[in-house]
């Protein structure tokens, strides 16, 4: 279990707080990249570590993100007129752009030389990759350079993004990803085992559900840990499922080979809302039909979402929950994979887990040495040591798996090759 102290030092992120300065060494996805289809497009507002942010794409394709409020009258820019390389405030017309500069203070006399006098509240550098609209909203001094996960530099045919917003700390979530032992449970079936949602998408293998009881074999690296989970296969083999974890929030859930891989991505609204993105890509390929139908149809393993980016299964009608299907069928009663986990994760005794209340076993290793890695690098922050991490990503090539190996290989060299992303 964590002290009071230390579970407020991880899920509290607002300006100032150890984790909201940590999250903001990193750059964060805060927008799909459909969301700001053009150049001079509408406006879009966002809140991200609980700060109120508009974000736009200026005449010439640049993006902005800027403090919502104009420093004139804090009128919200969300109104704006995004025109002529800025953004202008329908108030009284005072113009920004994407760097916070005031270009423009038309109702006053003085504008012409007032304007060069004053700066958008915050303006934080953004950048389109991947299908996302990427910001960092921390220090200029400490700027890395933008994440080059492998899923930014595939073709848009290889990948399908799809964006939730969502109740809960951010940690539940980030915990959930990492947790190895709960699929085994809350995604299962009660009907003899047949049809297991994960196995019959491809995505496990049945030894996931004959063996309930994973060991762990954890790996600290430059940006994070390889955190794999070891169940017993047939004969001589074990069944590996390997997670990679990159600081402070991004998961590669563990797929096998050949078949699309899981990102996912939890970026704090606030203490008590996420943005999630889940996120499938193919490092070699297109997605095929039946996998972009599986995501956007199916409401299986990805959700419904409705407008607004609000999933249709969510707290306000107990995720559509079918009692009789949970005697039947389906665990749980709840359809889509994704509203299982939000479920249990939403509402851990509140939107934040106390989780100096928990009685943790060796089941969840894989999170006590995320939290202990998180706090560690929390605390030299603290005493004035940047992280590493958030360059590290610039140059990361690695990918998860979901694997059988002969009991006599350690995991991380019979799994290598697909560890180092150098075969799928």
């Amino acid at each position: 279990m964590l002290s009071e102290r230390e579970n407020n030092l991880l899920t509290r992120v607002g300006r100032g707080t150890p984790m909201g300065e940590l999250y903001r060494r990193f750059w964060l996805p805060v927008l799909r990249a459909d969301e700001l289809p053009e150049p001079d497009c509408t406006p879009v507002r966002l809140t991200i570590l609980g700060e109120d942010l508009v974000a736009f794409k200026d005449s010439t394709g640049r993006v902005g993100v800027l403090d919502e409020r104009c420093p004139h009258r804090l009128a919200s820019l969300f109104w704006g007129r995004n025109e002529e390389g800025g953004l202008r405030c329908v108030y009284h017309g005072w113009k920004w752009d994407v760097e916070g500069n005031c270009l423009d203070v038309p109702n006053a006399p003085e504008g012409e030389t007032y304007k060069d006098k004053i700066q958008a509240f915050a303006a934080y550098p953004a950048v389109e990759r991947g299908g996302l609209i990427w910001a960092y909203l921390g220090p200029k001094e400490t700027q890395p350079p933008v994440p080059d996960f492998e899923l930014n530099a595939v073709p848009a045919s290889h990948r399908y993004i799809s964006k939730m917003f969502i109740g809960g700390n951010w940690m539940q979530g980030l915990e959930g990803d990492i947790d190895s032992s709960h699929v085994s449970f809350l995604h299962s079936r009660v009907d003899n085992g047949s049809g297991d949602l994960l196995t019959s998408m491809n995505r496990a293998q049945a030894a996931m559900y004959m063996d309930r009881t994973p060991r762990w074999s954890l790996k600290e690296t430059d940006y994070g840990i390889m955190l794999a989970a070891q169940r017993n296969g047939e004969g001589d083999t074990y069944y590996w499922r390997v997670n990679q974890w990159s600081m402070p929030s991004f998961t590669m859930i563990a797929a096998r080979a050949g078949t699309p891989i899981h990102f996912q991505v939890r970026v704090p609204v606030d203490d008590e809302h996420q943005v999630y993105y889940r996120i499938i890509w193919h490092p070699t390929r297109p997605l095929t039909e039946d996998e972009l139908r599986d995501a956007k149809e199916s409401g299986v393993n990805f959700p419904v979402v409705g407008p607004g980016f609000k999933p249709v299964e969510n707290r306000d009608n107990d995720y559509m929950i079918d009692r009789l299907a949970q005697r039947s069928s389906s665990y749980t009663g709840i359809k889509s994979i994704p509203a299982q986990d939000w479920a249990v994760q939403e509402h851990q005794g509140g939107p934040i887990l106390d989780r100096s209340l928990e009685h943790l076993v060796s089941a969840d290793s894989a999170i006590i040495a995320v939290r202990q890695r998180m706090l560690t690098t929390l605390r030299a922050l603290q005493e004035g040591t940047e992280p590493d991490e958030p360059a590290t990503l610039a140059a990361q090539r690695v990918r998860p798996i979901d694997v059988v190996l002969h009991r006599s290989l350690e995991v991380w060299e019979g799994a290598k090759d697909y560890l180092e992303a150098r075969a799928w």
